[in-house]
């Protein structure tokens, strides 16, 4: 059991710590391979941000789900093992003070809006193994084993604090952080500027962790993986905030101030700062609370909002160096949502419930639209109006019309000379053919390459820039002319190969992003389970014989059904 010594004998030893021999630390650690992860190559770790619980989920929290959803099902047609992990992030005085007005217990009141992500999880179809309560007892002894790394390497001290605090961003910021703004009320007050959240003034004594000596390795680390976080937007951001020089971050609140949290081990009079508490889910969904073996640890991904760059791309890798843990291979920022080009806000009324859309508009569609019209780098927006306009003119007006004209009864698809046909035009293809055939075996490595990258919108738009070729290459051959021909020309089964060969590749490559209506499509196409990997979407590749006969199935029109 967690004793009063275990913390404040380390933490005296580390307050007479050197610079010179905290730096020597700081820089040593992190050079040689790590023995705590058995992290093979075949294995693949995709990280969502826990989820706040002081309000009801939203369609950025929907976007946050589906895109990393996107990126470990992507993972997942690429052959490897993965894991997705989501959760909840249930401490901190924001917690406490919306239990408090809603006159519920703290862990009542999580358990109400955990239970509402999680619902929103089943509802967008996501795919994560695990869903992590900072609330539960395995978090707790993964957070005070992590503390007490960092006690034990001589990362933590107690000193006095004062700064600028905002309750509802969870954290302090310097005074060239802050700025003095007049609000709608006509109050004046301190604003962060990067949140634009109110902030008071706050000394307090607390534990802090020396995260100042790792700023140069933080930049070496970033300077030397250039694409360790994405998009270079905020790649540069984060160099710049470390360019300016880091200082020794505050790690806990006094006791009386925030009651719901985590307790300093050894100093109950104190708890842990809840951003340190959330940032170690990471480690604890993969066991760190029974075990330093690591089954997928580090992250491969870790998708965050824009808002959040701060906390994961300088807190939580410091903290890492600090408890000689290995760091994320990746962090992708996404850009948020606005509606009419304003913020989304409860007041203006310009919000969208992601749960009513999915009802309207099918949780394919709606994924769709969000991965597709998502920022990465650049904020997207929202409205009714254009997830409308991609259901129509993408889903139904390229990818449903094109299979749906070519699998028609009346044109006779003989899906069983499709292989020897792809082989054929490989080798030789007529004039009017060779642009589709060569935008077709091209197109799965252009679009790998945007995927891998986190850039799904680019990548999708060019799998329906392939769509709408195909589309005018069997309307410009016309095969409901050529079936009506005595006899019919051999010419008819090339033409249809072609637009349902476009059908197929791009459902393999849609089924990271609408994993339903992707596989009823290629059920159409009597692809079989077996034949849906990234390795099989090659020009040609999905036809090859089986121990029967291949034949489509009809009613693929109705896979998107006319919205009311």
């Amino acid at each position: 059991m967690f004793g009063a010594c275990l913390l404040n004998r380390p933490a005296v030893r580390a307050g007479r710590m050197c610079r010179r021999q905290l730096l020597a630390t700081a820089h040593g650690i992190g050079k040689a391979q790590f023995s705590t992860s058995i992290h093979p190559k075949t294995k693949f770790y995709v990280t969502q941000p826990i989820f706040y619980v002081n309000s009801e989920p939203h369609i950025g929290h929907f976007y946050t789900m589906v895109l990393s959803d996107t990126i470990k099902r992507f993972a997942d047609l690429c052959g490897k093992t993965t894991k997705l992990s989501s959760g909840t992030d249930e401490h901190g005085q924001k917690i406490q003070q919306a239990a408090d007005l809603a006159n519920e217990p703290p862990l009542d009141f999580c358990t109400r809006y955990s239970d509402k992500f999680r619902s929103l999880a089943v509802a967008a179809n996501t795919s994560a193994t695990d869903f992590i309560r900072t609330t539960s007892d395995d978090h707790h002894t993964a957070v005070r084993k992590f503390w007490q790394r960092l006690v034990d390497g001589g990362f933590i001290y107690k000193g006095e604090h004062s700064g600028w605090y905002a309750v509802s961003d969870e954290a302090y910021y310097t005074s060239t952080q802050v700025e003095e703004r007049v609000n709608d009320k006509g109050e004046s007050g301190m604003y962060a500027i990067e949140s634009g959240k109110r902030v008071e003034w706050v000394s307090e004594v607390n534990y802090k962790f020396r995260m100042s000596v790792f700023g140069e390795r933080l930049l070496k680390w970033i300077e030397e993986n250039p694409s360790v976080i994405y998009p270079a937007v905020r790649r540069n951001e984060v160099l710049g905030w470390l360019r300016m020089g880091l200082e020794d971050l505050s790690v806990s609140r006094p006791r009386n101030r925030q009651q719901w949290g985590i307790s300093v081990p050894g100093d109950s009079d104190h708890t842990i700062y809840v951003w340190v508490d959330a940032l170690i889910n990471y480690l604890t969904v993969d066991g760190f609370a029974q075990s330093d073996v690591l089954p997928f640890f580090p992250p491969d991904v870790q998708v965050v909002g824009k808002d959040i760059v701060r906390f994961h791309a300088v807190y939580w890798p410091a903290l890492l160096m600090a408890a000689n843990l290995p760091l994320p291979r990746r962090i992708l920022a996404h850009a948020h949502w606005t509606m009419g080009a304003q913020k989304m806000s409860k007041s203006i009324g310009n919000v969208a419930d992601p749960f009513v859309d999915i009802e309207r508009f099918g949780v394919d569609a709606l994924r769709y639209f969000i991965v597709r019209n998502g920022g990465i780098a650049d904020d997207g927006d929202y409205s009714n109006d254009e997830v409308i306009v991609r259901y129509k003119k993408d889903l139904v007006g390229q990818l449903a019309n094109l299979a749906a004209r070519c699998l028609s009864e009346r044109l006779g698809a003989d899906l069983n000379v499709f292989a020897r046909i792809g082989r054929e035009q490989l080798d030789h293809a007529e004039p009017g053919d060779i642009a589709l055939r060569d935008m077709l075996v091209a197109l799965p490595d252009r679009v790998h390459v945007l995927f891998e990258q986190g850039e799904f919108g680019r990548g999708l738009a060019l799998v329906f820039d392939a769509l709408a070729v195909a589309n005018k290459h069997v309307t410009e051959n016309e095969p409901w002319l050529m079936v009506k021909q005595t006899p019919v020309p051999e010419r008819l089964q090339v033409v249809l190969f072609y637009s349902l060969e476009a059908v197929r590749l791009a459902s393999i490559m849609l089924l990271p992003v609408m994993p339903i209506k992707a596989a009823h499509l290629l059920d159409h196409l009597d692809i079989t389970d077996n034949e849906r990997m990234w390795t099989d979407a090659r020009f040609g590749a999905g036809w090859q014989p089986l121990d029967r006969l291949r034949q489509s199935k009809p009613g693929v029109a109705q896979l998107f059904p006319k919205l009311e």
